[in-house]
């Protein structure tokens, strides 16, 4: 297995000429498209089939039924995906998962006010096209882009996702005014194609180098996903991450869900709160994106810790009654830190993680993190209902502040990185994958 390249830190970011070499990248700038299209349209779906419910075509039990679906297709395919593209290439995955997506988005246009267990079935299958991509979409990178050039890679992916969800909305509604549900369902069918199509293959890894593939013997998907397990927990830093991102998406998330709506309309009598709110967040994460983009901080683990733990000024705005500004600004806050987390956490998976195992490492990320956010979900209204809104969410944001500082209690954390000493800013690749 080829060594690793010492990872680029420091206080500044990459020169100009870094900065030009990879927008001139023709292989990043597909990668760029096909995961932006990939973003975009897992965003659509339920957004769609919300105005749908508006409309009438479907009901709100069918919709809460589509996107359980949704939910089972996406955590049956996560592991699988991730060993498959440990196993095989990477683009192939990415190929046949945007491939379902795209066959799935017509079946649900179709069969949409006519039956709901065949729209169930197909939105299942388009949640394992959603589920299959990410892990692929996150090891192909790892081979199209460099090490040097990674931070910015996953900051302007990042960016490209919030944008889409910043315009999205206003420019979907006004779409369906003109087009109609079906016809935005095969749009989005559409994105999948692009995002299947688009990305080209990778060629480089760690020291450009080519990822291994190819075992003399094959194993089972159970064993080689233990495999994943295992690399997992070489690496003590990206356990104790992994479990702080969890927990706070589990409450801070689910109370951005459930309890900013309840607080908007009990609170402040409007539906105004909430929107400027959920604006803020995607405008934090904007910014947040921009500035990881080109600053490093020297213990980038633990800062991007704090950054998650920013998360927890959301639920803390809504525990009183407090002017809307407050509100949006802890909501721009918590935007910003999760951007501030997720780039450079994203950057050191791929970074740290075996080559030939990363898929099935960054599937048990998306598995975990996005895995459990429906049981927070699913939770909390009930816990409000019990316990009360105040108390809920003082529960969340404690949650959301401890989770990431016991993280950074942990070898490893302070740099994401087991290395013993701070990696440098130059010199030549020093030392095996960890």
């Amino acid at each position: 297995m080829p060594a690793r390249p010492a990872p680029t830190t420091g206080d500044a970011g990459p020169s100009r000429g870094e900065r030009r070499s990879l927008l001139r990248d023709p292989a990043f700038l597909r990668l760029w498209s096909g995961t932006t299209a990939s973003g975009l349209a897992t965003w659509a779906l339920p957004f769609v089939l919300g105005l749908a419910v508006l409309h009438g075509a479907i009901t709100a039990v069918d919709l809460g039924a589509l996107l359980a679906a949704r939910t089972v297709g996406f955590l049956a395919a996560v592991p699988v995906a991730g060993v498959l593209a440990d196993r095989h290439s990477r683009r192939g995955v990415v190929l046949w998962s945007g491939l379902a997506g795209a066959v799935a988005l017509p079946v649900t246009a179709l069969a949409l006010d006519r039956s709901t267990p065949l729209t169930a079935l197909a939105c299942a299958v388009a949640g394992a096209g959603q589920g299959a991509c990410r892990p692929a979409f996150q090891a192909l990178a790892a081979e199209v882009v460099d090490e040097a050039h990674r931070q910015r890679a996953n900051a302007a992916l990042s960016l490209a996702v919030r944008v889409t969800a910043l315009a999205g909305p206003s420019l979907t509604t006004l779409a369906a005014l003109v087009l109609g549900d079906r016809a935005l369902l095969l749009c989005v069918g559409l994105l999948w194609l692009v995002a299947a199509l688009v990305p080209g293959g990778g060629a480089r890894a760690d020291g450009g180098g080519t990822v291994p593939r190819g075992r003399p013997t094959r194993t089972g998907l159970l064993e080689e996903f233990a495999e994943g397990v295992r690399e997992a927990r070489r690496h003590p830093w990206f356990l104790a991450g992994l479990a702080a991102l969890t927990a706070v998406i589990a409450t801070g998330y689910s109370a951005t869900g459930v309890a900013l709506p309840l607080v908007s309309r009990d609170e402040y009598g409007s539906g105004a709160v909430l929107a400027g709110a959920t604006t803020a967040y995607t405008a934090g994460a904007l910014l947040g994106a921009l500035l990881i983009a080109r600053r490093r901080p020297r213990t980038q683990g633990w800062a991007a810790l704090a950054g998650l733990a920013a998360y927890g000024f959301a639920p803390l705005s809504l525990m009183t009654h407090v002017h809307p500004i407050a509100v949006m600004t802890a909501y721009a806050l918590a935007g910003l830190g999760i951007e501030w987390f997720n780039v450079p956490w994203f950057t050191a998976t791929q970074r740290e993680v075996a080559p030939d195992k990363l898929a099935r490492v960054s599937s048990l990320d998306f598995l975990f993190s996005y895995g459990l956010a429906p049981a927070g979900l699913a939770l909390i209204a009930p816990a409000i209902d019990t316990f009360g809104t105040g108390r809920v969410l003082a529960a969340c944001a404690a949650v959301c502040f401890a989770a990431p500082a016991l993280a950074a209690l942990v070898p490893g954390t302070r740099h994401f990185s087991g290395r013993a000493t701070r990696p440098s800013s130059s010199g030549p690749p020093t030392g095996s994958p960890t």
